[in-house]
């Protein structure tokens, strides 16, 4: 009798197991009814907390309700930076991270990307009359940008003799460089103007620069979860499609905006 009680919780344990591992990210997220989303709350205008109503806001935003809406359940939002976004993927803690982030072969190894929903480029954020044009400009000069970006890499790839601050977000390094502390700040161009155009006097900035580099964002998404994967990659689809895009590309970037960036490229769409 006591074999048999063992042979039938072995048995149960070995179907539990085979449970678990026929589960995915896709299921789980719909057995919950929320998906929980990873963004940037100091990122104008992809996510930040809006200064009269206190909520958090942005493009990044936007396209997460959206996602969550075709998924059939609640969009939950969780702060990331630069730096904790693809460790806060691979942990688990959040189901997907849209957070400004450009999608690179090396972030491969770590998580997996949707397609691109947005692209961009890096440039340079510096005072107006600094004589700083571009990268060229930068030698033996300090920069300023956020830990954990593309950006690092890329301004010293760019321009091997300045020397690169990084600091926990973007807001940091535009403070250093109010301050005297850096001559330019770097990141992605959207990026730049959203620190600008919220500054008190936007007219005292200027971003310039040919693009350092391209910066194709895509949204971070847990690593072999193909199921979870293709249904974000639709939402995406649908989003571009049905028009709803542009709608919301032009809520934040439309010429009605202070960040206004006309949209010049096409999502890539499959049949």
């Amino acid at each position: 009798m006591r074999k048999l009680s063992i042979m039938v919780a072995m048995v149960l344990a070995i179907a539990l197991c085979a449970s678990s591992a026929l589960a995915d990210k896709l299921q789980e997220v719909k057995d919950r009814g929320v998906l929980i989303c990873g963004v940037k709350d100091a990122a104008v205008p992809f996510g930040f907390v809006d200064e009269d109503t206190k909520k958090l806001v942005g493009m990044d935003i936007d396209i997460c309700k959206y996602i969550a809406k075709k998924l059939g359940v609640k969009a939950e939002f969780k702060p990331v930076t630069s730096a904790t976004r693809i460790p806060m993927v691979a942990q688990g803690s959040i189901d997907l991270a849209a957070a400004s982030m450009t999608h690179k072969i090396a972030r491969d190894e770590t998580i997996d990307f949707s397609i691109t929903y947005f692209m961009d480029g890096q440039k340079l954020l510096v005072k107006k009359g600094s004589g700083i044009k571009s990268a060229a400009d930068l030698k033996g000069k300090k920069v300023g940008t956020a830990k954990g970006s593309t950006s690092e890499q890329n301004i010293l790839a760019a321009q091997p003799d300045c020397k690169v601050l990084s600091f926990e977000g973007y807001p940091q390094a535009f403070l250093a460089l109010k301050q005297g502390k850096v001559k330019a700040v770097t990141t992605d161009s959207t990026l730049l103007l959203g620190l600008k155009n919220s500054a008190p006097n936007p007219d005292n900035w200027e971003i310039v620069g040919e693009f350092i580099s391209a910066e194709p964002y895509g949204i971070g998404l847990p690593e072999n979860e193909s199921n979870f994967r293709d249904a974000v990659n639709v939402a995406l689809m649908d989003l571009w499609r049905s028009g709803e895009y542009k709608k919301i590309y032009n809520k934040w970037f439309g010429p009605d905006t202070k960040y206004n960036l006309p949209l010049t490229w096409q999502m890539e769409l499959w049949p």
